[in-house]
């Protein structure tokens, strides 16, 4: 369980491919203090840590992982959002959040609104998956709040230490996002 609140970032120093496997190596600041079998949250996607070597740790994704995620789209030099699982007891800044992907969305418009930025998302229409406006929804592994909550789009306003400790500050036009939606939402959902 993770709560959306980015711990730093980390970048990617290698891939490998292994029959439909992808094996993603990366350096980040908290290597030293992770361990094997250890779940990491990266851009949103838990991934089980496999090995670690000095300043750099390995993770694996399998192919269902990455049909459902924008992992494939990763490439060396690339940051990432990295957030370890919470403890039992922590605060949840955030909102609950599990590591499971629901979905791709698309970067559709990005607004520098002189001291904070709008980003605009929009998803596949066919999606049973919904947003509501002040709702709680993950982008990247970032828990964030909606604004602008419409069939198949949403957008986040993001404040200045977000945009700049997070990946948000390379984010494109174009580019694919991790989304996951508010769990107890999915939840009420589902009992309809």
């Amino acid at each position: 369980m993770f709560t959306g609140i980015i711990e730093t970032m980390g970048t990617i120093e290698g891939i490998a491919h292994e029959g439909s496997n992808v094996h993603y190596r990366l350096s980040s600041k908290i290597t030293s203090e992770l361990k094997i079998d250890q779940s990491l949250a990266h851009n949103g996607v838990c991934l089980t840590v496999v090995a670690i070597d000095n300043d750099q740790y390995t993770v694996t994704a399998i192919q269902e992982t990455l049909e459902k995620t924008a992992l494939s789209q990763w490439d060396i030099g690339d940051k990432i959002n990295l957030e370890r699982a919470m403890r039992l007891g922590d605060r949840l800044d955030g909102h609950m959040v599990q590591g499971h992907v629901d979905e791709v969305a698309t970067c559709t418009h990005i607004e520098d609104q002189n001291g904070s930025w709008l980003f605009q998302f929009e998803y596949s229409k066919s999606s049973k998956n919904m947003t509501i406006e002040k709702g709680s929804i993950c982008v990247n592994g970032t828990s964030l709040t909606v604004v602008g909550s419409e069939a198949n789009r949403f957008g986040v306003a993001i404040i200045p230490y977000t945009y700049e400790h997070t990946v948000f500050h390379q984010l494109r036009v174009g580019d694919l996002v991790n989304i996951e939606f508010d769990m107890v939402g999915k939840y009420i959902a589902k009992l309809r």
